[in-house]
């Protein structure tokens, strides 16, 4: 939808202060080396500030907002999602300014680099963020409101009422609804009412100076919204359809042009792009790091289960991962060997059907492997599986099949992203929680998803691996 940031002369605005802002901290860095008490002693006259490095930060910073489309109106909607684009930007920008200066003009000291990309993080973070509550204040009192008229009263049109509601700080307003039910007509949902059937939307359009009319009917409306569409021409309002088959999709629709021809993704990767590259590229120097790290710990481990009850070290059980594709995770054995013949005698049912598998006394469990699944240490050579790229550190607990087989349509949106060794369902829980109720934490944190939610998560987890909390 249209949103203040759409704006060409918002656009142009928020680029130029941006632009400003960068100058102005490679000026704060200049006057902070020459004059804050830290390193070589230096005065002004011992730095050569030449005025070509001012061009240098501004057009570095052109090039890689507009590479990493951080003037985007899409990437800025959550407050998370323009932190997270403008740290990148202010991250990247300050790497190849560092490889220009190294290439060109080795001569600016290094504090003085430090000090500028500090100064460029609390300028722009705060300005943007100032910003952005100065437009949603704005946005309260309707300032360059752009008001919308939703076709539709249905589940899809209400949805949208309640999209436009919440996001009316940015400048939008619901004008109302037109359905062509009559048990609904001048009923209000999410603050707009419906005026009338189908039939009054061009009067309704001129009439309440609408700017833009979004459709969401059924899809056995389609010669209705035909019609509509064309006559909508003929008026200055940008028209918008939302397709009927959103429910299907688990977390975000796609939009693909194939040559010329409209293609609607609904079942996309939650987490895609370049976030889905530095997931990847976390994951590798995490579980690589820690490899190395946790190898005396995790082969001690191997010889204390080895003599500890017969068996293999190593144990491989079939779990369901991204997109339900099975594989074989990778667990130090904590059980009796014949423990799947058991399953059946632990097995337990909530009054609502739901399986609770988990035990504090199951008595398959070793005396050794008591205490690795009170540590945790059992899931260490999950680390093997990250690296093969089949699990993450972070995401939705790796299921097991014949629970998946009992789930209901809802719960397999858990499997949008790739499983994961820790996930917001260990630090909310862990086993303490039915076994049911870890779906939830899964959605919750695929709807949520950030790098910045993957760090908290696994920080949290140093702390609820160190108390044992709900692990058993």
């Amino acid at each position: 939808m249209l949103r203040r940031e759409d704006d060409t002369n918002f656009v142009i605005y928020e680029y130029v202060s941006d632009v400003v802002l960068t100058m102005l901290a490679l000026y704060v860095a200049y006057l902070a080396r020459v004059t804050l008490p830290y390193g070589m002693p230096l005065f002004p006259g011992d730095v050569r500030f030449i005025p070509a490095l001012f061009v240098t930060v501004a057009a570095i910073w052109t090039l890689v907002a507009f590479l990493l489309n951080v003037y985007d109106a899409r990437h800025s909607l959550r407050a998370v999602d323009q932190l997270q684009s403008l740290i990148l930007a202010i991250c990247l920008s300050a790497f190849v300014f560092a490889g220009v200066l190294y290439l060109s003009y080795r001569d600016l000291p290094r504090l003085l680099f430090i000090y500028y990309f500090l100064g460029c993080l609390i300028l722009l973070i705060t300005y943007r963020w100032t910003l952005r509550i100065g437009l949603r204040w704005a946005g309260a009192r309707e300032l360059s409101s752009h008001r919308i008229l939703v076709i539709g009263a249905g589940r899809v049109g209400q949805t949208v009422g309640r999209r436009i509601q919440e996001e009316e700080w940015t400048g939008l307003k619901l004008v109302g609804y037109l359905d062509d039910d009559p048990e609904k007509i001048g009923q209000v949902y999410e603050g707009g009412e419906v005026f009338g059937p189908l039939t009054t939307a061009i009067a309704t359009v001129d009439q309440l100076r609408v700017d833009e009319v979004v459709f969401a009917l059924p899809l056995r409306a389609h010669e209705a919204l035909r019609r509509l569409i064309i006559a909508l021409q003929e008026h200055p309002v940008r028209v918008r359809v939302v397709p009927d088959v959103l429910d299907l999709a688990f977390f975000r629709a796609s939009m693909d042009d194939w040559d010329g021809i409209p293609l609607i993704g609904l079942r996309e990767p939650a987490i895609s792009g370049f976030n889905r590259l530095i997931k990847r590229i976390f994951d590798l120097i995490v579980a690589g790091v820690s490899l190395l790290i946790l190898w005396p710990i995790m082969l001690v481990v191997a010889v204390a289960i080895k003599l500890d009850s017969p068996g293999p070290v190593i144990l491989k059980q079939q779990r369901v991962g991204e997109n339900g594709r099975l594989f074989q995770v990778y667990k130090f054995r904590s059980m009796v060997e014949n423990a799947d013949s058991l399953l059946s005698q632990v097995l337990q049912e909530t009054e609502d059907g739901d399986i609770v598998h988990k035990r504090r006394d199951d008595p398959r469990v070793t005396r050794v492997g008591r205490v690795i699944r009170r540590t945790s240490v059992d899931e260490l050579p999950q680390l093997f599986n990250v690296l093969k790229g089949e699990m993450s550190m972070v995401g939705p607990r790796p299921e097991l099949p014949f629970i998946v087989a009992r789930y209901e349509s809802w719960q397999h949106k858990r499997f949008a992203v790739p499983p994961g060794i820790t996930g917001w369902w260990q630090v909310s829980g862990r086993s303490d929680k039915p076994m049911h109720l870890h779906t939830e934490d899964d959605l919750y944190y695929i709807s949520h998803y950030s790098p910045l939610l993957d760090l908290r998560i696994l920080w949290r987890t140093l702390g609820v691996v160190v108390k044992g909390k709900g692990a058993y």
